[in-house]
């Protein structure tokens, strides 16, 4: 609920409002981008701070250093704040109030651009604020994460435009604010009691293998025997509960799984006593030159054999792969620490029981275009893998699994999700959280999940409602140069 007033203190300084009923006269790019980089640092240090701790603890920097790397994301992040900030003052100074409605368009846009420009980092965007208010959070199905975000940004224009506008225009603002609010969450709730999606499909029981294998020891050789033992055991537990599909974590095996002969017999051998087919993380390399190594997803069929291999497309960065890394000469002990992987190509289906299936490792489930190509090619059931042992007992963990659940609400979808250390679960297609474990469990999920093959109108139209939202701001901008700049304080 705190998402639906946290930008009015922006939206309102942006204005320029000074207290006097109607006298909006707006601040110019300069001073709103300034204010919009203030709330982005603020905003984005209390949410990705964890990433300093994770670069010292394993990539070896010291502390000064991790704090230097981790102000350098916060302040890239609070860039796109700031560039919405700029715009948004600008259309308020040359076309008056309803500037700060257009603010939630371009806060979209820029949004939407910081999950691709560089590759994109879609972390936390705003629009997942509402992923636990299932009424709200509905409207993904139409528009996705980003329809969510223009929704929260629209809240705010509208309690905004009531602190700034005098006493009838400010109750026909909450009016029609309340009104928005309680449509969105009207029709949300209708599609929440219809439960279609629910009831339809062919059901599987799913087992989620989370093994809470400590990073420090998970390329250990002298712990892969118990690593895989631990996998096994975990795994029989699983297929004994009626699990007709396990999932391991992002990463499970120790070692390099085509490489690795008696590692390899052990995996395909438990998969062809239990008969039950298994999708696992792992490592993968090809011995070319120069070598090029993988993080991939392995399925294997109830016989024990390779059904389908999905290299992860979206690596991590600072974690796979380092990123300007000849700008960054200050982190040579990350550059060395991270190995160089090379990024998959294509979104690969996995079959499973004559249904396909997808997955997604670790932080690629943060993209929804990359979750909607898989559903796109026919998957009935998305499944992501991913090792946040990575972040400690940060909210990181928990802000994975809510980015996670909003995809399986995006494309009408169950979402189950194996993760090494927590949190391990299975969302509905509404986004209902039918089974989760907590950080540092070693156990197993085993529950109900169902290939779905209907799509939600985001799985069929994609992100127009981004597109729209590009749209409209750059219209407005191209509107507002046809304005006079004003003179005067006011408008």
């Amino acid at each position: 609920m705190v998402a639906f007033a946290a930008l009015v203190p922006l939206f309102v300084a942006l204005s320029g409002w000074r207290g006097r009923p109607d006298a909006v006269p707006g601040l110019g790019f300069r001073r709103g981008f300034t204010l919009g980089l203030i709330a982005g640092v603020v905003h984005f240090a209390g949410t990705v701070y964890w990433t300093g701790a994770t670069v010292r603890t394993f990539g070896g920097l010291p502390w000064p250093v991790a704090a230097i790397t981790a102000a350098l994301l916060v302040f890239y992040m609070a860039l796109y704040v700031a560039l919405a900030s700029g715009v948004t003052a600008v259309l308020i100074r040359r076309l008056g109030r309803v500037g700060i409605p257009l603010g939630a368009a371009a806060w979209v846009t820029f949004e939407y651009a910081r999950g691709w420009v560089f590759g994109g980092f879609p972390w936390i965007p705003l629009g997942n604020a509402m992923v636990t208010l299932l009424p709200i959070a509905q409207l993904a199905s139409a528009g996705g994460v980003y329809a969510l975000t223009l929704f929260v940004g629209l809240v705010n224009a509208g309690f905004a435009l009531v602190i700034v506008s005098g006493t009838r225009r400010r109750f026909a603002a909450l009016g029609v604010t309340a009104l928005f609010i309680a449509s969105v969450a009207a029709w949300g709730g209708q599609r929440l009691a219809a439960n279609t999606l629910v009831e339809s499909g062919t059901p599987v029981r799913v087992g989620l293998v989370q093994g809470n294998i400590a990073q420090t020891d998970k390329w250990n050789q002298a712990r892969a025997g118990d690593i895989v033992e631990r996998y096994m055991t975990l795994t029989r537990q699983a297929v004994s509960a009626g699990a007709q599909l396990v999932v391991w974590p992002e990463s499970a095996t120790p070692f390099y799984f085509d490489e690795e002969p008696v590692g390899q017999e052990l995996v395909r051998g438990l998969v062809q006593s239990t008969g039950v087919p298994l999708l696992f993380g792992t490592d993968e390399v090809e011995r070319s030159s120069p070598a090029r190594y993988f993080v991939s997803a392995f399925m294997l069929d109830g016989m024990g054999a390779t059904a389908a291999v999905y290299r992860k497309m979206h690596l991590v960065p600072f974690g796979e792969y380092v990123p300007f890394k000849d700008l960054l000469f200050f982190v040579k002990p990350l550059v060395e620490a991270v190995s160089d992987f090379t990024p998959g190509t294509r979104v690969t289906m996995l079959p499973v029981q004559g249904h396909m299936v997808s997955t997604a490792i670790c932080y690629e489930v943060t993209y929804p275009s990359l979750i909607r190509e898989g559903v796109r090619q026919g998957s009935e059931l998305l499944t992501t893998i991913t090792n946040d042992a990575w972040y400690g007992e940060s909210s990181a963990p928990f802000q994975h699994f809510e980015m996670a659940a909003m995809r399986a609400i995006e494309q009408g979808r169950y979402l189950v999700r194996a993760a090494n250390t927590g949190i391990t679960g299975i969302v509905d297609p509404y986004g209902r959280v039918r089974a989760r474990t907590r950080l540092g469990e070693t156990t197993v999920v085993v529950g109900e999940a169902r290939f779905v093959q209907a799509r939600t109108l985001y799985a069929t139209m994609g992100d127009r409602v981004a597109h729209a939202a590009i749209a409209l701001t750059a219209l407005a901008l191209l509107a507002s140069l046809r304005r006079p700049w004003p003179s005067s304080s006011t408008n």
